[in-house]
């Protein structure tokens, strides 16, 4: 087991694959909302914020609270439609999280999802109480704020320097940053890993089934080995 005690996960385009129909819902809910459609990439690029803040960032013109509203009811609407049937775990998510969870490690979720959005997806999941504790955007602070981090160290009890981030996007590495947190970047999510990189992550993976081989090996005996996994 490696030296930390806690790992923390982001959700969307880390543990599940969902990159597509964000990007999907956002779509249509531009096109019901009567405005331009961003590009795949632009929308890409927003995904790990709370969804006020991604909306303000793709279209800066609602610039009133109601209009920002309306927009996240449309989206809401249209991600729950695709949502029908839930987005798959990456390959090998749930047989890793078990093994964590057997070697000993707290689990947590920082996500920039909305509780009541979280909350409807781990019960799809029969997940509810699986993590030791999740915190979202709407009960604390958008990404990158490190609040999300702050709240799960202090519920856990443990410290900064024993707990490890893992996102596909900027905004879970900088926050990892910002809370003085180690951090793991994926690069089958939302954003490439040489978008990445440029955050120091310890290990930059294609793969999550590689973060399970990099820490039962020990994190620090393999911190020089990490371009062994980079994709």
């Amino acid at each position: 087991m490696s030296d930390y005690r806690l790992l923390i996960f982001d959700w969307d385009g880390t543990l599940v694959d969902s990159i597509g129909r964000i990007v999907e819902s956002m779509h249509r809910a531009a096109d019901a909302c009567g405005l331009e459609r961003c590009s795949d990439l632009r929308v890409k690029g927003i995904i790990g914020l709370g969804l006020p803040e991604a909306i303000r960032s793709l279209y800066p013109e609602l610039d009133e609270p109601s209009l920002v509203e309306r927009f996240r009811r449309c989206y809401s609407e249209q991600y729950l439609a695709l949502e029908a049937e839930p987005s798959a775990l990456f390959p090998g998510v749930a047989e890793a999280l078990e093994a964590f969870r057997a070697a000993g490690y707290a689990l947590a979720v920082a996500t920039g999802k909305g509780r009541h959005g979280l909350h409807r997806v781990l019960a799809q999941r029969g997940w509810l109480n699986y993590f030791d504790t999740t915190r979202c955007a709407d009960e604390a602070a958008s990404k990158p704020d490190p609040l999300m981090l702050e709240q799960i160290l202090a519920h856990c009890g443990v410290s900064a320097a024993r707990a490890l981030m893992v996102g596909d996007s900027a905004f879970d590495l900088l926050m990892a940053q910002r809370a003085g947190m180690d951090s793991v970047a994926v690069g089958y999510g939302a954003q490439p890993l040489s978008a990445l990189r440029r955050y120091a992550p310890k290990l930059a993976i294609e793969d999550f089934t590689a973060l399970r081989t990099w820490l039962e090996g020990g994190a620090t005996e393999q911190k020089d080995e990490v371009s062994h996994y980079v994709g």
